[in-house]
């Protein structure tokens, strides 16, 4: 007896490009799921200890060449979206590398240019009104070492007719052969990264240009994927690196310009006047700073409380306490809401990172520590999901 055959079934849609996220993604229907990749016994016990402790020791010897391979990769990174654009209309890599980088400096070039009108005229505004400054400020040390002596205070603020100003004037006035040695070790030091600049401008130039076998490389030695973007692991490093990216200019683009409008309330409230006057110099500066982790929120707020200190030190006292609030608003607000979506990684794992950057290569390891944070998470999130442990069995002698 013939068993009748089944309609035959309408194949399955064509899946829509898949969110990228923490938990697998979907498998397409009629598709078996990858299979993950056992990891033997005797490699956990073996090979992994092994291999770390290699990684370690290479990473130690390298020293100051890894760190350029990775602020180089880093880069190449940030802009391999942008040449892979340029290279789907069939434009030659190699001409999409230049061009990306063509742009990316005329497009510095022209923010530079649209702040430098603004920011130059405070500027010199701020040099043609800093003699009156200075006297001003000059006048006001005085009166306050009268009222100090007045309440039994006795400070040499002003001596013989000279006031702290002028005297730290004379004194680097004295110091200019330090000064001139210090000059020529800071040159030394400048030719020094300027080269490594280069390098690193040149080793980034060679990772695009060579972005797509770097991509099939890291393909083969990972665990294979479902074959979906939402699950390809250069295109989940990629992605991991463009937010922490778009986070950090979100991040400084906010507190600059919370600080530029603070500033200028500050002026339009008389509370400190040259607040409203140098806003967008002081705010540009400040969201800069912003990028440069620990040291940059305070180098950031030096040159607004020094020019309030030149006017009133009550005034300063009023600016650094605005700076002191920003700051805080800054790390409880701000920084949790943007990287909390941008690096989703604990905040304690963030401030770890970047103590040891900040410990292994000072304020550029500090720099770097988020970016490498991200793609470890990535690479720890798509090897769990690929790769499985053999379990350890005791058995009833208590052996392995």
């Amino acid at each position: 007896m013939s068993v009748p055959k089944s309609p035959p079934q309408a194949a399955p849609p064509e899946p829509e490009e898949q969110k990228i996220t923490d938990s697998p993604p979907a498998q397409v229907a009629g598709e078996p799921a990858p299979q993950r990749v056992v990891v033997p016994r005797w490699v956990q016990l073996v090979m992994l200890p092994l291999a770390l402790l290699a990684a370690w020791a290479l990473a130690k010897a390298a020293g100051k060449v890894l760190l350029i391979f990775i602020i180089a990769g880093v880069i190449a990174l940030i802009l391999n979206p942008a040449v892979d654009l340029l290279q789907r209309p069939h434009v030659p890599r190699g001409l999409a590398v230049l061009s990306v980088y063509v742009a990316f400096f005329l497009a510095l070039a022209g923010i530079g240019f649209l702040l430098a009108n603004p920011i130059s005229d405070q500027v010199r505004t701020f040099t043609n009104h800093l003699p009156q400054i200075v006297d001003e400020a000059n006048r006001k040390i005085a009166t306050f070492q009268r009222e100090l002596e007045e309440h039994g205070i006795h400070l040499k603020l002003v001596t013989q007719g000279k006031t702290a100003l002028q005297s730290i004037q004379d004194k680097v006035a004295k110091s200019a052969a330090k000064l001139a040695s210090f000059g020529g070790a800071l040159a030394t030091e400048a030719a020094n990264a300027i080269f490594d600049l280069v390098l690193v401008f040149v080793l980034s130039v060679y990772m695009l240009i060579y972005g797509r076998q770097i991509g099939h490389l890291a393909r083969r030695l990972m665990p294979d994927g479902d074959g979906s973007r939402a699950d390809d692991y250069p295109t989940l490093i990629q992605h991991a690196v463009a937010r922490y990216i778009g986070g950090q200019l979100l991040f400084s683009t906010v507190m600059g310009a919370s600080t530029g409008l603070s500033l200028w309330l500050f002026g339009a409230l008389g509370i400190f006047p040259a607040g409203s006057t140098y806003a967008v110099a002081f705010a540009v500066f400040y969201g800069v700073m912003e990028l440069v982790p620990y040291v940059g929120p305070i180098l950031g707020a030096l040159p607004p409380v020094i020019v309030a200190l030149f006017m009133h030190p009550i005034t300063a006292v009023w600016v650094a306490l605005l700076f002191v609030g920003l700051q805080q608003l800054e790390g409880h607000v701000v920084a949790p809401q943007i990287f909390g979506h941008t690096l989703r990684i604990n905040p304690l794992l963030v401030i770890f990172a970047l103590l040891l950057g900040l410990q292994l290569h000072g304020i550029v390891g500090a720099l770097i520590a988020l970016p490498i944070l991200s793609i470890l998470r990535e690479t720890t999130v798509y090897l769990n999901r690929h790769l499985a442990f053999e379990p350890f069995k005791r058995g009833s002698d208590g052996l392995l």
